[in-house]
């Protein structure tokens, strides 16, 4: 099967603001906006230099779902609970990250897997993102294998 993730759906109660965030905190550019009259739904897409893409959706009426404090919380309940990006320098990452107002979750610290670091976040309405440092040289070797 051949297939590729395209991109991250997150609900959000300001759209404005979680997209002026994430352009800013993440250096992404805006794809295209878009507005469903019916359900009254406004979403836009956001797109990293690397391709990765973020679509942030938006609907009067919604509520707070999941707004797990860490990882392990978020863990105890079914469904979405993060995503995660990679970087080849994960402690200038989420120090940047930091400035930009994103909380502070778990520190840059040694993750299950081995040869890889993991620092985790939360956007400013809470939602969780993992950032992944991989060494470098242990994942190339793995690929000539």
């Amino acid at each position: 099967m051949d297939t590729r993730l395209d991109h991250v759906g997150v609900t959000v109660r300001d759209l404005a603001a979680q997209t002026a965030w994430y352009t800013t905190a993440f250096g992404l550019k805006n794809v295209f906006a878009f507005h469903l009259e019916g359900p009254g739904l406004e979403g836009v897409v956001l797109e990293h230099p690397h391709g990765w893409r973020i679509e942030l959706l938006a609907r009067p009426g919604s509520g707070p779902g999941l707004r797990a404090p860490d990882p392990l919380t978020a863990a105890l309940t079914e469904g979405y609970g993060h995503f995660a990006v990679t970087t080849p320098e994960l402690d200038p990452v989420h120090a940047a990250l930091l400035a930009h107002g994103a909380g502070e979750v778990v520190p840059p610290g040694p993750s299950p897997e081995p040869g890889v670091r993991m620092a985790w976040v939360s956007d400013p309405e809470g939602n969780l993102i993992e950032l992944i440092e991989k060494n470098v040289a242990q994942h190339a070797d793995r690929k000539a294998e």
